[in-house]
């Protein structure tokens, strides 16, 4: 008698499962109790703490003047060339500031550092969620060696399930079809455990909060 395929062998497994049904040894698992202990920090706090734990670094902008300012500092600090931003909301902002920036992606083999803007700040993981409905290019937040995310406090959620609820808020009629959270920069030690940054993303990743609180 010819041998069951591996697909005849789980399909006949599965049969007889939904057939000879047992009984749940489940039954007392709690659904509603939250997995997560409540923060003891407020959120921006928080987000500050988990995003440094994780490799980021945290600067904190009084105003928008203020974040032109430590923007340009910092720039200058660390010699950086090849600037790219196409946020409309910030190319003023920058540009007023003193700094030199690209602004199409003509250029944007040789960008070095990006700039951008996020639709959410999850302060549990110190993430930052960035959707393609911000009209950016999801190439920018991928591509530059260097990210710098310009974020306000108001933006600043508990959970990852409030960025998400606030995600379908603010794009209420398309959701957009491409949703990420940043956590640190990008690293992997998926080859011969050898940490590794900047492999599927950027190395260094800045996040500049306004207080608009």
């Amino acid at each position: 008698m010819k041998e069951s395929t591996s697909k005849e062998k789980a399909l006949k497994k599965v049969r007889n499962a939904l057939i000879n049904k047992l009984e749940n040894p489940f039954k007392n698992v709690d659904f509603t109790t939250q997995v997560f202990q409540n923060q003891p920090e407020v959120p921006e706090v928080e987000f500050a703490t988990k995003l440094v734990e994780s490799g980021g670094t945290f600067i904190y902008c009084e105003n928008e003047f203020d974040l032109g300012n430590q923007l340009l500092d910092l720039i200058n600090h660390k010699g950086w060339e090849n600037i790219f931003c196409t946020d409309k909301g910030l190319s003023g902002l920058i540009s007023n500031s003193g700094i030199s920036f690209y602004d199409n992606f003509e250029n944007f083999n040789s960008v070095k550092v990006g700039i951008t803007t996020c639709d959410f700040l999850v302060s549990r993981f110190g993430s930052v969620m960035v959707s393609s409905g911000l009209g950016l290019g999801r190439r920018v937040f991928v591509y530059p060696e260097i990210h710098l995310v310009v974020a306000k406090a108001s933006q600043v959620v508990p959970e990852l399930k409030d960025a998400l609820l606030g995600i379908k808020k603010k794009y209420p009629e398309n959701l957009p079809s491409q949703i990420t959270t940043i956590t640190g920069p990008s690293r992997t030690a998926d080859i011969e455990k050898t940490l590794v940054m900047g492999a599927h993303g950027p190395k260094q990743l800045y996040v500049f909060m306004i207080d608009d609180m």
